[in-house]
């Protein structure tokens, strides 16, 4: 096993595949690494090296009580990237990973990163606020949490059974693999830092961290997330970050590299490439 110690002590597993240039994948709340199994697999068998981290808290790393936070999240990926000495990486961020990679642009720049990806991801501001009043109102989070103490184990089967693959709309073939998956990885993680991680994808403000971005950025979002609508986050996103280009997958749901995978794959590798 691949694991770094940060200097706070937290232990960090990660994938390391392949090589060539590197392609670093931050993944979504609840999830771990596994969550980019099938971008992994394909980047790394077009001759790139790919790498994901269990996020601080989630999957095989260590469960601080303290630091679940975007810029604790930042800068765990930071370290990553400089104990492996990468250079002009592609920076992919599925979800809350997506403020996870704006965070990091935001605290440490573009030094080592070519290109940035923003799939389905929670940037610039989930939360409705005064100033952004489009944003998912404090009780669905509230609801997260309350589900979350009440039976997490049942709270992740819901997700991902429901909203997440979009499988509670008509006519949807459900796969209860990718529920299992899901359920499975939800449960690695560590409650408390799961727990507050809620807090971290939904209330942190990423807009500064947005107008930071200097690289080719690709902004992927589903028509039909549920989690995180389009509106307030990835069409938001683009508007933020110059020339970025934004990528609309029609009745796509929140969990689209699964469920979109081959489409997404083929966008990713044009995008690199290009």
């Amino acid at each position: 096993m691949s694991t770094l110690t940060t200097r706070d002590g937290v232990e960090l597993y990660y994938k390391d595949w392949g090589s060539g240039q590197p392609i670093v994948f931050s993944h979504g709340w609840p999830l771990n690494a596994d969550s980019w199994e099938s971008q992994m697999l394909f980047l790394a068998d077009n001759g790139y090296r790919v790498i994901a981290h269990d996020r601080r808290g989630h999957g095989r790393s260590s469960q601080p009580w303290d630091g679940n936070d975007m810029d604790h999240y930042a800068d765990d990926l930071a370290e990553l990237i400089e104990a492996l000495d990468l250079k002009d990486a592609v920076l992919l961020g599925f979800s809350t990973g997506g403020g996870e990679v704006a965070r990091y642009i935001g605290r440490h720049g573009t030094r080592r990163v070519a290109k940035a990806g923003l799939i389905s991801a929670v940037p610039p501001l989930m939360l409705q606020t005064e100033g952004n009043p489009d944003g998912v109102p404090m009780d669905v989070f509230d609801g997260i949490r309350a589900g979350s103490i009440a039976n997490r184990s049942q709270l992740y089967q819901d997700i991902a059974s429901g909203p997440f693959f979009g499988f509670n709309r008509p006519g949807a073939v459900v796969s209860q693999g990718l529920i299992d998956a899901f359920w499975m990885q939800g449960m690695l993680a560590g409650h408390k830092n799961t727990y507050d991680c809620i807090a971290a994808f939904s209330a942190t403000d990423f807009t500064d961290d947005l107008k930071k971005f200097d690289v080719p950025t690709l902004v992927v979002h589903g028509d039909d997330d549920q989690i995180v609508p389009i509106g307030t986050a990835g069409q938001a996103s683009a508007r933020l970050v110059a020339d970025a280009q934004l990528l609309v997958y029609p009745g796509a749901p929140h969990g689209l590299t699964d469920t979109h995978k081959d489409r997404l794959n083929a966008d990713l590798l044009a995008f690199i490439q290009g």
